[in-house]
């Protein structure tokens, strides 16, 4: 649940440690998703999108650390209030004879100089800001939006990691197609009547009551954890650009991509905008930053570093491979050519890749999505949740909806593109830009003398055009994404298609009101 604590001073660490742990925070499951996404978009449509998404991504980062820092100060203030009116209040009697002798104006002592006022000192999470920035109304958006992402991504997860297991632990091999096997094909020799997409419900099951009872409870993320993922991570991606460079270079490339799909649009805008997905985690990575005074810098070589990251791994990936699977890593596990095969340490280390770091990943995102999901209905009800809701139903009601669609499902790379491409798109870009909104109107009334000064962590992007062309990227990715998948359904009910289109051109030509989600 998005909350708010002080930061620990000796959890603190330098920009360069920042930096490693905002990298460390961008890349995740979404790289292994890009290849497939750039072999059906085309080489060329695929790197300007993930460019535009990049930059836009980095845009809205900035107005969250904006909005931290407004908050801060906001805080601080109030913090400040509270105390003298304690005060005012303790000696009010003391002061009777003094106030009738004393100015009708009470001169307070300065709150300090207005650029320490903003300084980022206290890690305060995106859901307490929606709840200091936004009205009832906007604060329910943002947490129906950090809801539905999370189901997303335990539904990613939830697929990912059987669907891994199902492909190392199977070793019938169709000789008509042996790198394109189908659901109905047997998983073992031994037991044709058991076939893969059962084999892979199974693992979704075995996965399910594995690490599902750790949603009932609360354990966090360690940092031992967080540096073994970490370099997990970064050996795996290391692994596939090295050998993919050096099978390129000898000649063994079979992959012919395309230039350009333009109906491919909707599996890489949602793939790319996961794969920038961290907004939602900044404030406790940046908060404990030693020296910020740079930090607008240091988030732009993160998202510029990424970027080259993600262009590599996916270029070299489709001129590779004819193929690239949804999952990249289960590429270097089923290969044809015998002289291309890596080392047998390095197939099942990347086989199994997903399996380490999702598996381990999977009960913190499942325990913050039951508490978001308390939080919402706790929002709703005007009331805290019993304790057998909160222990017995919220875990099933988190559990429960993931693990479905994953039986029903193994595509992760649709998974990752419908979350990507709506919840992601809340999360990534609307929600940012009318934080740093609305956290802007709330200073000006709280700190007048703001709005005169530059304030230390203001977004290069600070003219309220960037805040207006960020919603319309989001609505008009979103929209042609939705006209896109829907569109074999366009012939139905053409009858209406008339009035609704007038209705849809009004609406489009009213002022969009932002104030309405500010408080």
């Amino acid at each position: 649940m998005a909350g708010d604590s002080h930061t620990d001073p000796g959890a603190s660490y330098s920009s360069t440690v920042g930096f490693l742990f905002i990298f460390n925070l961008i890349v995740g499951t979404g790289a292994l998703t890009l290849p497939k996404a750039f072999s059906e978009a085309g080489y060329v449509l695929g790197t300007i999108v993930i460019t535009l998404i990049g930059f836009m991504s980095y845009v809205s980062a900035t107005f969250v650390l904006e909005a931290m820092s407004n908050a801060n100060a906001v805080l601080k203030v109030k913090k400040f209030d509270e105390e003298h009116e304690e005060e005012d209040d303790r000696i009010a009697g003391q002061r009777q004879e003094i106030v009738e002798h004393s100015p009708l104006i009470n001169e307070r002592e300065p709150i300090g100089e207005t650029d320490s006022l903003f300084q980022i000192k206290r890690r305060i999470e995106l859901g307490q800001m929606a709840g200091m920035f936004f009205t009832k109304v906007g604060a329910y958006l943002f947490y129906l939006a950090m809801v539905v992402y999370l189901y997303g991504d335990l539904s990613i997860y939830s697929t990912a990691v059987p669907k891994s297991l199902r492909d190392v632990a199977c070793t019938f091999v169709n000789e008509s197609h042996p790198l394109n096997m189908t659901d109905k094909d047997p998983c073992w020799p031994s037991s044709p009547n058991l076939s893969r997409a059962n084999a892979y419900r199974i693992f979704v099951v075995v996965f399910a009551f594995t690490l599902g009872p750790f949603t009932f409870f609360n354990v966090q993320k360690t940092k031992y954890l967080q540096v073994v993922t970490s370099l997990t991570r970064w050996l795996a991606i290391l692994m596939m650009i090295i050998l993919a460079v050096i099978w390129i270079a000898q000649g063994r490339n079979e992959g012919h991509p395309k230039v350009a799909q333009l109906n491919a649009f909707p599996n890489i805008f949602g793939t790319a905008v996961y794969a920038f997905m961290c907004h939602h985690s900044l404030p406790g990575v940046v908060t404990p930053i030693k020296r910020k005074n740079r930090i607008h810098g240091l988030v732009f070589g993160d998202f510029g570093s990424v970027l080259i990251l993600y262009l590599v791994l996916a270029l070299t990936g489709v001129f590779l491979f004819k193929e690239p699977k949804d999952l990249y890593t289960l590429n270097f596990f089923d290969i044809s050519d015998p002289t291309q095969v890596p080392p047998i340490f390095v197939r099942y280390f990347l086989a199994l890749f997903p399996v380490f770091t999702l598996s381990s990943t999977f009960p913190i995102v499942g325990i913050t999505l039951r508490n978001n999901i308390r939080t919402l209905f706790e929002m709703i009800l005007h009331r805290e949740m019993p304790w057998k809701v909160e222990k017995i139903v919220l875990p099933l009601i988190t559990l429960l909806p993931p693990i479905t669609i994953a039986l029903l499902t193994d595509q992760v790379q649709f998974l990752v593109g419908v979350t990507g491409s709506y919840a992601g798109v809340a999360i990534m870009y609307i929600i940012p830009a009318m934080m740093v909104f609305c956290s802007r109107k709330h200073v000006a009334k709280v700190i007048p003398l703001a709005v005169t000064v530059r304030l230390p962590y203001r977004s290069p992007f600070h003219h309220v055009f960037w805040i207006y062309l960020t919603n319309i990227w989001a609505v008009a990715a979103v929209t042609i994404i939705t006209v896109n998948l829907g569109g074999e359904f366009r012939h139905l009910g053409s009858h209406r298609g008339t009035s609704h289109h007038r209705k849809a051109q009004k609406n489009h030509r009213k002022r969009v009101k932002l104030h309405f989600y500010c408080r």
